[in-house]
């Protein structure tokens, strides 16, 4: 089969589309809460036997492995808040409440531009017809 042939075959793969409109999910579920990140990795776990063997299966790979290390980062984000409850007095309760936040802003912010750059890294291979993993 010439190059044509098979990118003409990956291009019309119905799996294509989803692959691509699950890593639009996994962008935009910051302004959802989260909920359409947890519906994407639904959506990879009941729809992953049906793309063995293609190249939307490393895609797959990358995007439920994508989630789960998100939501490890997002809850290692508020790890700091539990230390807080055993502040000795009412003043260093406030500069480690102040230190929490700051800290738990920065990770979930780097996490999700992490998210991000791994969601459009994969958006570029599906467009080129590559799988994720060489």
């Amino acid at each position: 089969m010439s190059d044509a042939e098979h990118s003409y075959s990956v291009d019309q793969d119905p799996h294509r589309s989803l692959t691509m409109i699950l890593y639009v999910l996994y962008i935009v579920a910051i302004f959802s809460a989260g909920i359409l990140a947890v519906i994407a990795l639904i959506i990879n776990y009941l729809k992953r036997s049906d793309v063995q063997g293609s190249i939307f299966a490393s895609h797959f790979t990358w995007q439920i492995r994508s989630f789960w290390w998100y939501l490890f980062w997002n809850i290692v984000a508020f790890v700091p808040f539990f230390l807080v409850f055993f502040s000795p007095d009412a003043q260093s309760f406030a500069s480690m409440t102040l230190a929490a936040t700051l800290f738990c802003i920065a990770v979930v912010a780097i996490s999700w531009l992490w998210i991000v750059y791994r969601a459009i890294r994969g958006l570029i291979r599906v467009n080129d017809n590559l799988p994720m993993y060489h």
